[in-house]
């Protein structure tokens, strides 16, 4: 290699570092704040709760959308891996569907970024998780004289599969955090310096951010994979049937979850085990924790960031062992915990209802069936 041409290539490699710096000069992540007011139709909202709560809309009317969005648990599943359809079970954790209406992308893995109409309708048609043919549920829904009253009232007129998909995101405007002590204003001595960590020395800030204190992204933080998945029938049914149906390959002996992978499919799996950034609202709810429920408490959480994530060959680099001590740790747990607000369970968010006949006649119908 002659004189020149060394030359050229430091000079090269000159340029392409400054720019790197450059780019990074002054960058700070999106602070956190509260979150934007949503206007909402309270008539449409209050069909669509109906709605989110009747049984009626899964195939065999035996689970609503409650079932694994409950509302005792933050709207998420208690389970690690939610319910699914009966005779299925299911492979991932049912995250919380409070704030849902506020994210432009959902699912763990990212594959819906349109609209709450378009998660509405794969909930409910979905054959592992709800199971309805949505031409039988606009035929349930029109035998229901509430329901008919309802829409009229709603401004919907006569029931329809696309007005039922309007009206349940509409319901979940209503859940909405409010009252967190972070954002009222009232944290304690320990959660303020928990969010100085948050924003320091753990930088958790990168990821968790904005309003919702997420990214949008898709991160590889080497969460152990959660082997109920593949050692229980009932949940690995369901696990091949998503991968089947979102063209994943292999999907027969997959031992692990693909996560983002169904948006990019890489050749050389470098986008396989990432998952979107959770929001970080109302975790004091929403137990147990990531995307398959391996990590009970705030404190793991905290605990499996401080030692940099967990092993996976391609894990984001972003992740790094934090050094915080256990005192550290302890004020990062008080802050994650004031950014939840007052539990949603109060009836205006639950349906207390007591059912009516067309209810007790589904009831037993099924027990006639079993």
């Amino acid at each position: 290699m002659n004189k020149r041409t060394v030359q050229r290539r430091l000079m090269t490699l000159s340029i392409g570092i400054t720019m790197a710096l450059t780019a990074n000069v002054g960058y700070t992540a999106p602070d956190i704040g509260p979150l934007p007011e949503i206007k909402i139709d309270k008539a449409k909202a209050e069909l669509g709760k109906r709605l989110f709560f009747d049984a009626r809309l899964s195939g065999d009317a035996a689970i609503s959308c409650a079932t694994c969005h409950q509302p005792d648990n933050g709207f998420s599943s208690k389970e690690a891996l939610s319910p699914g359809y009966p005779g299925n079970g299911h492979f991932r954790n049912a995250s919380s569907v409070i704030n849902s209406a506020h994210k432009k992308v959902w699912m763990h893995d990212g594959r819906i970024g349109t609209n709450l109409n378009d998660v509405t309708r794969g909930m409910i048609t979905e054959d592992y998780i709800m199971n309805m043919d949505m031409r039988i549920m606009q035929e349930r829904v029109k035998q229901d004289p509430v329901y008919l009253e309802m829409f009229e009232k709603a401004g919907y007129g006569e029931p329809s599969n696309g007005k039922v998909r309007k009206a349940i995101p509409e319901y979940l405007k209503t859940l909405t955090s409010r009252g967190a002590p972070f954002d009222a204003g009232t944290m304690s001595d320990a959660a303020q310096r928990g969010l100085e960590l948050f924003k320091g020395k753990a930088n958790c800030i990168a990821c968790h951010n904005g309003p919702l204190l997420l990214d949008g992204k898709a991160h590889n933080t080497g969460v152990p994979e959660n082997l109920d998945i593949f050692l229980k029938p009932l949940n690995h049914q369901a696990f091949i049937a998503y991968n089947m149906f979102m063209g994943n390959e292999n999907y027969m002996n997959l031992k692990r979850d693909l996560g983002a992978h169904v948006q990019t499919h890489k050749a050389d799996g470098s986008d396989m085990g990432k998952f979107m950034t959770p929001a970080l609202r109302e975790l004091k709810y929403t137990a147990p924790y990531m995307h398959n429920g391996m990590l009970k408490t705030l404190e793991e959480v905290v605990a499996f960031y401080n030692q940099g994530g967990g092993e996976d060959s391609h894990k984001d680099p972003l992740l790094k062992p934090l050094n915080l001590s256990d005192e550290e740790q302890k004020v990062l747990v008080e802050f994650l915990r004031a950014l939840s607000g007052e539990p949603l369970t109060s009836s205006e968010h639950v349906w207390t209802e007591a059912f009516p006949n067309e209810y007790e006649a589904i009831a037993d119908w099924r027990n006639v069936r079993n």
